[in-house]
């Protein structure tokens, strides 16, 4: 990689939800980069073999990693250092959520909102948990959680969504101050993106929200992929910060 910043050859990176969206695009940035890439899938199987089939240089692997599966979790971490014998970089991509209007409280329920935090928040600390000794080991570990503006502003497309990134962005926070100085642990919180990670979302209301935003354009799944890769390559003495990917939309 030319240029201010530094290349990541010889440097392994696994991404959690990495069959599509923003953990794909970022995928595709860290092997263009050099790094070898540890693709995440929990079904999107044929989705994460034709992500390995685009990703540049060779020895990425796709992997089943469920977030709700801590044994499967640690088996995976396991796995990885016998495969690959390192994991510098850790990207928690994956995520869930359903539309719920804000004023629907009973369609908040009990298995939604724990379908929700698992996701959102068990399945990442877990993930960290699980490969935080190989993190630490690299000695220039970067975690990259990604979270959402709903977290900061209590929006989203379910209260319990907002919530579970509030409580990312928090954990993120405390895990920034335990895994130092062999670990940085940094947030990548972006607007609504131009994906179909929300079922039942359509082309109109994101195209809507896009334009209430100072920019007035779509947030691409590469736009935010582009701040997962700066936290690793340029933002080598940030920690425990929250990196904006909105447009404008705060303004």
């Amino acid at each position: 990689m030319a240029g201010i910043g530094k290349d990541l050859n010889g440097k392994v990176a696994v991404v959690t939800g990495a069959s599509s969206g923003i953990g794909a695009a970022s995928a595709r940035l860290f092997s263009e980069a050099g790094a070898r890439v540890v693709v995440g899938y929990n079904k999107g199987v044929d989705r994460a073999n034709a992500v390995i089939a685009g990703l540049a240089g060779g020895g990425h692997k796709a992997v089943r990693l469920p977030l709700e599966n801590t044994a499967e979790i640690n088996r995976v971490a396991g796995w990885v250092k016998d495969e690959f014998g390192r994991a510098d970089i850790l990207v928690n991509s994956a995520g869930f959520t359903q539309m719920v209007a804000h004023g629907n409280l009973d369609g908040l329920t009990d298995e939604l909102v724990d379908s929700v935090l698992t996701a959102n928040v068990r399945g990442p600390l877990a993930t960290i948990r699980a490969f935080a000794p190989l993190l630490k080991a690299s000695g220039d570990g970067v975690v990259v959680n990604i979270s959402s503006g709903a977290g900061e502003r209590g929006t989203g497309s379910s209260m319990i969504y907002g919530a579970s990134k509030a409580a990312l962005n928090t954990l993120s926070m405390s895990l920034a101050r335990v895994l130092a100085p062999e670990v940085r642990v940094v947030v990548v919180s972006p607007g609504m993106v131009h994906t179909d990670f929300v079922p039942g979302r359509t082309e109109e209301m994101m195209l809507k929200v896009a334009m209430a935003s100072p920019l007035k354009r779509q947030i691409e799944a590469e736009d935010v992929a582009l701040a997962v890769l700066s936290c690793v390559t340029h933002l080598t003495h940030t920690t425990g910060s929250i990196i904006t990917v909105n447009g404008g939309s705060h303004l």
